[in-house]
Parts: C-alpha cells; structure tokens; sequence
C-alpha cells in the first residue's frame, strides 16, 4: 500500500516564543535577538526544522536507553524521522512544512499594533552585580500557525504505530517549549483542530478514523 497523508491543524502560542533569526546585518540600537521571520510577508514563522527537530529530540529522550546520536535512534524514531546511519539509512516519512503566522488580522483586532514584542532581560553578575540587559523579540502570546504535515505511508501494518509515535511527540511538546528560553516561560504551544486526511492513494476509512484517533487522544489532556 502507498499514500501521503495530510495532517493540518493549528499550533498556538500560549506564551511569546523565540526562534531565533540572522543578526549578521544589524543597525546600530536594534534588538539583540530578533526572531526568525517569512521575508516575503516579514510575518513570525516557525521552520518546519525547528518543529521536527524539537519533537524528535523529546521522543529521543522517551524511547532512547541512552543518550545517542540521531542516526542510532530507537526504530520507532528512525522509522518516522528518518537516518542516515550506514547499512541502516532510511528517508523520513514524515514532512514538515514552515509556518508562517496566520491571524495577523485577528491580533491587530484586539488592538495589538506589532505582531511581535520585545521582551527586556537583564543578566546579573554574582561576582560584581553588574547588570547585562539585552532585548529579545518574541512571536507574541494567541499567535496562531497553520500546521502542514504530510506523511507517507508505506506499510499499512506500521501506519499507526507511527501515528503513535508523532501524537505522542505532539503530546510532549505541549508540555514542553518550542524555540529558544523555555525554562524562563517562552514557547509554550498547544495542538488544535488536528485532522489526518488521505490526499494520494486509497486508505481505508477505518483505518484513517483510528489514525485521527490516535492523534487527537494524544493531544486532548490539553483542548
């Protein structure tokens, strides 16, 4: 059996986030840390890398016995993301997508007048209490981006193993951070309106209704 399975949905900020962006051409008196942001639009964005990146690492921390690199992930990990180790590469058969902020309107309705903040931090030095301020730009909290996953279904015998497995990284996402500062209350995000559609090929509706299942039990604890 062969398929590509759409997997959209909405990714909300539930506090500002920072995913960093280039500083290399900077005006004197702008912002330390600017985030990363769609040049066609200047919009928030969240690469697809980042994402996958951070949902991988936190299923690595689940599954792996060990701290390893990603080439020698747990089978369930190298299976949906990918690896290139040697004798045992295989291509990821999930996609991400970037995602650039999709409630722009909404958010200047409510009176915001940028679609980022500018959050003030100060470092403070034990040894001489000299203070180190900087000034980090954050998506800022009810940004909402479009999420657009596709997956490519190869064994139908695997397809909801690997469904488990990305529900259960969405699921620790929520209770984790995306993007940069998350012990000091940045990135935290929350999955909404997900839905796994059949886009190429013939899946059964059986098996697509446990496939949305399984991905909307994951991330219910938090709707």
């Amino acid at each position: 059996m062969y398929g590509k399975i759409q997997i959209t949905g909405k990714v909300e900020l539930l506090t500002g986030m920072h995913i960093g962006g280039s500083t290399a051409i900077a005006a004197i008196g702008a912002v330390d840390a600017p985030i990363i942001k769609d040049i066609a639009t200047n919009l928030p964005m969240i690469p697809g890398s980042s994402l996958k990146g951070k949902i991988r690492t936190l299923l690595a921390r689940e599954y792996n016995e060990i701290v390893t690199e990603p080439e020698n992930d747990h089978i369930r990990l190298a299976r949906l993301f990918g690896t290139s180790k040697k004798g045992r590469i295989k291509r990821s058969r999930i996609l991400f997508s970037d995602m650039v902020l999709s409630n722009a309107e909404d958010l200047r309705e409510r009176g915001l007048q940028s679609l980022t903040e500018i959050k003030f931090e100060n470092a403070i030095s034990r040894t001489t209490a000299a203070a180190n301020p900087r000034q980090i730009e954050r998506a800022v909290r009810g940004s909402v981006f479009n999420l657009d996953l596709i997956y490519e279904l190869e064994k139908e015998e695997e397809f909801l193993e690997d469904m488990e497995t990305l529900g259960e990284g969405m699921k620790l996402l929520q209770y984790d951070y995306l993007g940069g500062h998350g012990s000091r209350g940045y990135g935290k995000v929350r999955f909404r309106h997900i839905l796994a559609e059949v886009v190429v090929g013939d899946v059964p509706d059986p098996l697509m209704e446990k496939c949305n299942q399984i991905l909307l039990d994951a991330i219910a604890e938090q709707e």
